[in-house]
């Protein structure tokens, strides 16, 4: 049997896991991943990925153009509604040409991503392995056993067996995650909602939906309930269809025939030549696990949360999280933080987990027959600030007295708190513009306000005591603050500074001078990096 060691194995190549190993070998920690799938998804899946999820992959030079190309051939807006068929001629509209989303461009220099998983994850497995990392499809995890030193895993590919021991394992095998299972972390949740069946199939559809548009339909009609969505980019549309198993309904009920004649429905045409492409079925549910980590494991994506499709943030939510265990393990692999940093990502991200999960269960809710919603949650009236200003709490926050433990924040008003994410401020840098989203992701970045020189003095014996990867620099010095803002959305006062972790999110403000910058700023590192 052969025996391989690498520092961090992935179990699962969907978005978790692609994001996760991504972020690992841009920089430069070795890992591999296994996919019991032959390649990444054929069927479009998640649809979109939101601003916060593309701040944190667009550190990785060329993924956040590669993401926007995809987005250039697929569309120029979207639309949700609830209706019989496409041709109903009075749909409910939910959403209209996402002009509920156009105000993100002005708290975001990155955009909305108008694109599906499939087309995503291929552009995520094409960078992993451009950087090096070890990407092994058609594989599968056999069995995991902990010890105090590391993990040792077997898996298994064309029936031979390999041995392969890591210090890390990220668990992103999905909603019945093996992983979940073996290590025996129990999940809550209102479980397993209904089954759909998914019908990829093309179809010139031109006399029913906009060009170069995203159509999103609810459907309520005699025959059936469901989703269609056009204008996927992947050369055909899905038609999704609940039925219920506990009817003994099952997938081989969609035969050929049966999907024509449900496509047909669906738009609302008879006669439609249709091509049908693929069909995959599978469970909508409302699953969290009660933790994230166990020992050396970490739970990511569907496997930490299974949430239904209904406001579109499972895909994103389980992106952030391939790229937030990602850092962690970069700093306590490379000697910068301590282990103890690794407990702080059940401590952030499973909160918003839970809350994230929570809404799209109440956005389901919604858009359900009114007899069918009882038992389900009201959507959060803000809605926009669940995309891109939630809030962590844990010992790698350096929190402020007072502080009221909020989970989300205004979107539209930022405080940069502690704990919140570092708010988009334009800046110009030797003539260029910038915003300071682009100056996150390679380390720690400490911006101090245009008189706080003494903290970036400080900054630079810290870093070189402690070893730690840290940008320094001040706001109308060595850049300026092209509105004028960066005061009042840091919330910092003359001589004031931030520091910003890897993630983009504040760990410590002071917003004024302070008598010991370089000890006040070191005795800040150790809280934020259990060293």
């Amino acid at each position: 049997m052969r025996h391989e060691r690498v520092p961090v194995l992935v179990v699962g190549a969907g978005y978790a896991g692609l994001s996760a190993a991504t972020l690992l070998a841009w920089r430069d920690v070795p890992v591999m991943v296994v996919e019991k799938h032959p390649s990444t998804s054929i069927q479009p899946k998640a649809f979109g990925v939101g601003p916060r999820a593309v701040e944190m992959l667009r550190t990785v030079p060329g993924i956040e153009q590669s993401l926007t190309s995809i987005w250039e051939g697929i569309g120029d807006g979207m639309r949700i509604a609830i209706g019989r068929s496409l041709d109903d001629p009075n749909p409910h509209m939910i959403m209209e040409n996402s002009d509920e989303l156009a105000f993100l461009a002005d708290v975001s220099p990155a955009p909305q991503v108008g694109a599906p998983q499939a087309e995503v994850e291929r552009v995520l497995r094409d960078k992993a392995e451009e950087l090096g990392a070890d990407l092994r499809f058609s594989t599968e995890l056999i069995s995991l056993e902990q010890d105090a030193d590391g993990v040792t895993a077997v898996v298994r590919s064309g029936g031979e067996n390999t041995v392969v021991r890591a210090d890390y394992v990220v668990a992103a095998d999905g909603y019945h995650s093996p992983l979940r299972s073996m290590l025996g972390i129990p999940v809550v949740g209102k479980g397993e909602l209904g089954q759909m069946c998914a019908i990829m199939f093309d179809a010139d559809l031109s006399e029913l939906v906009r060009d170069r548009e995203v159509t999103l339909w609810y459907l309520r009609n005699d025959e059936f309930t469901g989703v269609i969505v056009t204008g996927t980019g992947v050369g055909a549309h899905v038609l999704g269809v609940n039925y219920d198993a506990a009817k003994g309904e099952t997938e081989a009920d969609f035969t050929p025939q049966r999907c024509l004649d449900l496509v047909r429905k669906a738009t609302g045409r008879a006669d439609l030549a249709v091509r049908l492409i693929d069909t995959t079925s599978f469970a909508m549910a409302h699953v969290l696990a009660e933790r994230y980590r166990e020992g050396r494991v970490f739970l990511a994506g569907d496997a930490a949360h299974t949430m239904p499709p209904t406001g579109g943030q499972g895909g994103s939510t389980a992106l952030q999280d391939g790229c937030d265990i990602a850092w962690r393990l970069w700093l306590v692999i490379s000697g910068q933080a301590g282990p103890g940093l690794l407990d702080t990502y059940d401590a952030e991200r499973r909160p918003i987990g839970a809350l994230t999960a929570d809404n799209q269960l109440a956005n389901l809710g919604v858009r359900m027959p009114p007899a069918a919603r009882d038992g389900y949650p009201e959507p959060l009236e803000d809605q926009i600030s669940l995309l891109i200003s939630y809030r962590y709490h844990s010992p790698g926050i350096v929190e402020e007295p007072g502080d009221d433990g909020s989970l989300l924040e205004n979107s539209r008003v930022p405080t940069g708190r502690p704990g919140s994410r570092a708010p988009h401020v334009p800046l110009d840098w030797d003539g260029q513009p910038i915003s300071t989203i682009d100056l996150f992701g390679s380390g720690f970045v400490l911006m101090a306000d245009q008189a706080g020189q003494a903290w970036v003095d400080a900054a630079r014996l810290v870093k070189d005591r402690i070893g730690v990867q840290l940008m320094r620099l001040r706001v109308n010095g060595e850049m300026k603050d092209v509105e004028g803002c960066f005061r009042e959305r840091y919330g910092v006062g003359e001589g004031g500074a931030v520091l910003i972790r890897p993630d983009g999110y504040v760990a410590w403000r002071s917003q004024g001078p302070a008598p010991d910058p370089a000890a006040t700023l070191e005795h800040a590192f150790t809280q934020i990096l259990h060293r």
